[in-house]
């Protein structure tokens, strides 16, 4: 019998975040501490919650058009406006969906003939090479570095460009590294984008939670405004994971149309609530996360091991690379030795070798506890490298 799978299926890697958040589970250990998943501890603020039991209760359970309703649509378009000074016509450049995965998958599919190149700044979020691939593109992949606060470079991009390419993906604030990338950083890259006729994919998911600096946006920039996919969502900026909902400022509607037909209703309501009553909600999830993220700075400083500080998201990406370990062996070792759950770097690319990437949407006093744990960890692995007992 023929494999019933495409040979592109088959050859796109598993992710490697699942991996380890399946582990876990098959665990089923309640001293397990998983410090591996992107989701936010806090409950969706009750006001929101609200808004989407209301509209159950008052029978608001039909499909939306597909690109939305209208009234989140006008309310994406007002926060646009304000945040990044641009106008999208609500009408026909905002298409509401199923979270911001689903908004990569459709801009790629949507942009991309076969053959086609699209530039791929890794480490980064698992999911735009394979839908790259998914999409008949050709993904290129640069390597951000440490030294350059794992920012992309105006250097790195002329070297990647080819005639062939036709998509820059920004992931900033970035998911794994939370480094994220100001006006005077992208302005090169706009520059270029422009003389060379590239389009941008930005994706901003975490664009509500930075921390020394307001977020900015490659769309902001002239000439870019009609050159990029923002991407954006409401999963992390008012803990909304389970709502499954994102957006697109783009002209996008033919594969979601005939593909999903229209993101969750009963969501779309919560959201209207969330862009217009929850700024308030953000800021204090947003000083939480800044406490944690001081917190994680303070005791990777203390145990020696090098740790590039993060501006933006919910993430830090140690580097174990003084410990003689793999990423992979040194998750799998934690785990086994310490119940602590991390992701390896590899899983955000070949590039991650050597580097963690830890999740801070966890409690402090988890955090605490993990914390404890990965120090003792640390400590005897030094002790086996210089042959010493270890703790």
């Amino acid at each position: 019998m023929r494999n019933p799978l495409s040979e592109t299926i088959v050859n796109i890697k598993p992710s490697g975040i699942r991996k380890y958040f399946d582990l876990v589970a098959q665990m089923n250990d309640p001293e397990v501490i998983s410090l591996g998943v992107g989701e936010p501890d806090f409950e969706t603020p009750w006001h929101i919650r609200e808004e989407g039991i209301y509209s159950l209760e008052k029978g608001r359970t039909f499909y939306t058009s597909n690109s939305g309703l209208q009234a989140l649509r006008d309310e994406i378009s007002l926060q646009q406006h304000k945040l990044n000074n641009v106008i999208y016509n609500p009408y026909k450049e905002i298409m509401i969906t199923v979270g911001g995965s689903e908004a990569i998958d459709i801009a790629l599919r949507a942009m991309l003939d076969p053959g086609d190149e699209v530039i791929i700044p890794q480490p980064s979020y698992v999911s735009y090479e394979p839908c790259t691939v998914l999409a008949g593109g050709v993904p290129v992949i640069v390597e951000m570095k440490e030294k350059d606060q794992f920012k992309l470079t105006l250097e790195e991009l002329e070297a990647a460009y080819t005639p062939k390419t036709k998509i820059l993906i920004l992931p900033f604030p970035n998911n794994p590294t939370g480094s994220v990338m100001t006006r005077e950083d992208l302005e090169p890259i706009a520059k270029f984008c422009v003389d060379h006729d590239l389009y941008v994919l930005s994706d901003e998911i975490y664009s509500a939670l930075t921390y020394e600096t307001k977020h900015f946006s490659i769309v902001s920039l002239p000439g870019m405004r009609d050159r990029t996919v923002l991407i954006n969502g409401f999963s992390k900026a008012y803990a909304m994971t389970g709502w499954r909902l994102g957006y697109a400022c783009a002209p996008l509607l033919k594969i979601h149309q005939f593909a999903i037909m229209c993101a969750p209703t009963t969501s779309q309501y919560a959201a209207v609530e969330a862009l217009r009553n929850g700024d308030k909600d953000i800021e204090v999830m947003r000083e939480s996360y800044n406490e944690r993220r001081r917190y994680l700075m303070h005791e990777f400083r203390k145990m020696q091991l090098d740790c590039f500080e993060p501006y933006g998201a919910f993430y830090v990406f140690p580097s174990i690379k003084s410990l003689q370990m793999t990423s992979d062996e040194f998750a799998m070792e934690l785990l086994r030795e310490e119940k602590v759950a991390v992701v390896p770097g590899t899983a955000f690319g070949a590039c991650g070798e050597g580097y963690l990437r830890i999740s801070y949407a966890y409690s402090l006093e988890e955090l605490k506890t993990a914390l404890r744990r990965v120090e003792r960890f640390v400590q005897n692995r030094r002790a086996r490298l210089k042959g010493e007992e270890i703790v």
